[in-house]
């Protein structure tokens, strides 16, 4: 789900490509979730969160005492979500309209994991990775995860073309200046893969991966 190259079609009120779904089923967002270390009580952010699809999944980690919060700039896809969760019964889902360039509506501190899913190469695009990445540090927790799902750098038939992708390297760079440290690369198929990140600001007495 992209937050920002489809700006223009969401104020359109038209549905965004892969509205609702994005990565989700397309990697396995089983072991997606096991990186992100979501357990019952966690507090879990997806930024542009389109239709939520991971928002909802997540639901069964962090069960009814966790939160889920979730921003995304197209307002059709963050109904979707708040219709959807009302419908399963799942009650902390806290969504708002907010472009994640710009800010998420988020307290400091509020959240133990954070998830980019296919975004941040449109934010880089428009000019606004640094802001999103300075507020996605922001809401997280000292010693937070992060999760950035990305498309390899590569031709292919389809998503984004080549010239906006980004490798590894281009994400870790982008990422570090805001204190966060690499944990793990995982490869997920033909076009895609995840890096998983944590706070420099991790208490050295905890580890949570080990």
């Amino acid at each position: 789900m992209r937050a920002t190259k489809t700006q223009t079609r969401r104020a359109k009120k038209e549905e965004p490509l892969g509205a609702g779904h994005g990565s989700f089923d397309r990697i396995d967002s089983a072991s997606l979730f096991k990186d992100l270390r979501l357990k019952k009580g966690s507090a879990f952010l997806d930024i542009a969160c389109g239709r939520g699809a991971y928002t909802l999944a997540a639901a069964k980690l962090v069960g009814p005492e966790g939160a889920l919060y979730a921003v995304d700039l197209w307002k059709e896809g963050i109904a979707a979500l708040t219709g959807e969760a009302r419908a399963r019964g799942i009650e902390n889902v806290f969504a708002k309209v907010a472009d994640v360039g710009k800010t998420i509506p988020f307290a400091d501190g509020s959240a133990d994991a954070a998830l980019l899913a296919v975004v941040l190469h449109d934010l880089v695009e428009e000019g606004n990775a640094s802001k999103a990445l300075q507020e996605t540090a922001r809401v997280l927790k000292p010693g937070g995860i992060l999760a950035v799902v990305e498309f390899k750098k590569i031709d292919a038939a389809s998503g984004p073309p080549k010239r906006v992708r980004l490798d590894r390297r281009e994400v870790e760079d982008l990422v570090a200046p805001f204190g966060f440290k690499t944990v793990r690369f995982r490869d997920l198929g033909p076009d895609l893969y995840d890096l998983i990140f944590r706070s420099a600001k991790r208490p050295p007495e905890t580890s949570l991966f080990v």
